[in-house]
């Protein structure tokens, strides 16, 4: 009799063809599931799946998830007998899937700060939904290294005055964040010398990681709450606490701390998961972990974690969600990942960086190689907040992927970035699309060596079209909009408009048969354009573009050899001075074997004071071949996500 009670109650969940299954956070995780006796977690819904299956249910399945906040007590994990299955946050409501718990019991303490039991260790704090701040010394500004940066293994700081404690040595909850050149560190203190100034850390750097004089700063010390906003957690004592910011009611506050560090992961096992779809879901509080020893970056933030984690899937969906207040990277698609996609989504407010796409090592076997994701329509902003040398979107050893229609923006490091490959050896990266992309206030003087758009490697095939790109500024060099860096080869660069960079709009290191044509670079402030290393083959054909400037020179750094191709580009010294072309006006110029069509004369834009770049009737270029760029499509094309909280 209860065989065919249970056989009843799952039969009743398929209507019409239409197998559902509702959850709800007031529901119980042995409920039958339907819309008036739903279950009550993720991990519930997807068992449920699961019996269908065993029941004889076959098809597509959708998990209604009603509005509410889930606090998962463990990372909802999704196999290849999950496919199928669409969770699908409920119409017009609110489903916040979280892996916080709330802290409560908060007590004054002394002067401003108050306490509260900490039951879980943890890295990060929100408040009211704002990520609060890790007690930082000093409270503003940086530290700065004694002259270079440490080679030493393991790495020794060499500290002015009185910046680092002895007693913080020893201390595995006490951290040192170093920002080396494009990267950064995060170490305990293994010990102090007060006479000779030398802080030795507990791990080794990367070959990198170097800058003289390099900021750092001091994370979770005894002592350093001293400051509205700043929080502090004693794992030993269990004690974690903060100093309210004005107007905040503690007591009555929302305040949360992430326990897990992943939310979902999907992995197929022997055979991929399929067909996958999260859609109209708000996933947070993923916290970040590291070594006990800490870690040393390479470059762009390898080492963070991410929130949610796609490996052996294809046909994975995320569509209208949001993913914000977390620690690492919000989702990565890896190993054996394909036409997989990321679309209307919201990704802010991160530890790391947005999306990662692919690996850093070459697959041997077709089917653990990634490719065919499609990243588009998406908001991403508010990144690096743990990790600055994360990026936006990142794609490593990966083919036929189309990052397109996104705005990114607000984060340390390079927006979007592609290939992994130092040179011209062995890549996967082939057929990657960078186009119709509003990038901007990227790096803010933060890192150096970055681009808006940065690239590696040959990769056949591949565009970058029609992006907007400005704002991008570094700490010491290297603030560039597009930057093909070592190795670069076969990319098609067209039709972006590119202002406001320190260093150049456009810089190429070195690479092969670029083609970069139609594009608008102005107002760059050292430079505005840029190469490094002469090779003996064609480096790149410039031609057909706009290059309009009111500060620093047109070129900058190595145009020594003549293995590249300047022709019918247009250029323009708004200060009213010559055009030089390193030292060269432009009928000696010519004489080097450049520019035999090109010009220097206004172009006559609508404003650019005000970076509107439309032409005007009458402008030179359109004599020249220019063809108008269509910038109206740039960016989402449909509104990102549900509503993101402020």
């Amino acid at each position: 009799m209860f065989l065919r009670i249970v056989l009843f109650l799952l039969a009743s969940l398929s209507v019409f063809g239409a197998t559902i299954v509702y959850v709800a956070p007031t529901g119980a995780d042995r409920a039958a599931g339907t819309d008036a006796q739903p279950v009550g977690s993720l991990v519930a819904a997807r068992d449920k799946v699961r019996d269908l299956r065993s029941s004889g249910t076959t098809g597509p399945v959708t998990v209604i998830v009603k509005g509410g906040t889930y606090r998962l007590t463990e990372t909802l994990v999704l196999e290849p007998r999950d496919s199928q299955v669409t969770y699908q946050g409920a119409a017009g409501e609110r489903p916040i899937i979280s892996g916080g718990r709330v802290i409560t019991g908060w007590t004054k303490g002394q002067g401003a700060i108050w306490t509260a039991p900490a039951t879980h260790g943890f890295r990060q704090m929100f408040v009211n939904g704002r990520r609060a701040q890790r007690a930082r010394t000093p409270t503003n500004g940086f530290y700065r290294i004694q002259g270079p940066s440490s080679q030493d293994k393991p790495f020794q700081l060499k500290f002015r005055g009185n910046d680092i404690q002895a007693e913080w040595a020893g201390n595995p909850n006490v951290e040192v964040v170093a920002l080396l050149s494009w990267a950064e560190l995060r170490m305990p203190i293994a010990a102090v010398d007060a006479g000779t100034h030398v802080a030795r850390l507990t791990a080794d750097p990367k070959p990198s990681n170097k800058e003289a004089d390099a900021r750092y700063w001091i994370e979770n010390a005894p002592g350093s709450l001293d400051a509205a906003g700043e929080w502090l957690l004693d794992p030993a004592a269990g004690v974690v606490s903060y100093w309210p910011m004005t107007g905040e009611d503690l007591p009555r506050a929302d305040v949360v701390a992430p326990a897990l560090v992943q939310l979902v992961r999907i992995e197929g096992k022997g055979e991929p998961v399929r067909d996958v779809v999260f859609r109209n879901l708000d996933f947070r509080h993923a916290d970040w972990t590291m070594p006990k020893e800490g870690y040393s970056e390479t470059q762009a933030a390898m080492s963070a974690p991410s929130a949610i984690e796609v490996t052996g899937a294809e046909g994975v969906i995320f569509d209208q969600c949001v993913l914000t207040q977390s620690g690492g990277y919000g989702i990565w698609f890896g190993r054996g990942s394909k036409s997989n996609s990321v679309t209307a989504s919201q990704i802010y407010d991160l530890g790391a960086g947005g999306i990662k796409v692919g690996e850093t090592v070459i697959r041997l076997a077709e089917a653990d190689r990634t490719s065919g994701h499609t990243i588009a329509d998406n908001n991403l902003h508010r990144l690096g907040r743990v990790y600055p040398s994360a990026i936006g979107v990142w794609v490593g050893q990966s083919s036929g992927n189309r990052i397109v229609h996104n705005h990114i923006h607000d984060l340390f490091y390079t927006a979007i970035s592609v290939g992994w490959t130092w040179g011209y050896g062995e890549t996967l990266c082939r057929d990657n699309n960078i186009d119709f992309n509003h990038l901007h206030h990227i790096g803010q003087g933060m890192l150096s060596d970055m681009g808006a758009i940065y690239t590696l490697g040959i990769q056949p095939g591949s565009t970058i079209r029609n992006n907007l790109i400005h704002d991008v500024y570094s700490f010491t060099y290297g603030g560039w909009g597009i930057y093909p860096d070592e190795g670069s080869t076969n990319f098609v660069i067209e039709n972006n408009i590119v202002y406001r960079t320190k260093s150049a709009g456009f810089h190429q290191h070195y690479g092969r048969e670029n083609i970069v044509r139609n594009n608008v670079f102005a107002f760059g402030d050292e430079f505005q354009l840029m190469r490094t290393r002469a090779e003996k083959h064609l480096s790149f054909t410039f031609e057909g573009n706009i290059v309009y400037y009111d500060s620093g020179a047109l070129l900058g750094s190595n145009w020594s050899a003549p293995e590249f191709r300047m022709d019918r580009n247009l250029y323009w010294d708004a200060r009213g001075g010559p055009v030089l072309f390193i030292g060269n006006d432009l009928t000696a110029w010519r004489a080097k074997g450049n520019e035999r069509n090109g010009r220097v004369a206004d172009p006559l834009f609508v404003n650019p004071t005000s970076y509107d770049f439309t032409l005007q009737q009458g402008s030179p270029a359109w004599a020249m071949g220019w063809k108008k760029i269509d910038m109206t499509q740039v960016g989402p094309r449909v509104a990102p996500g549900i509503p993101a909280v402020k």
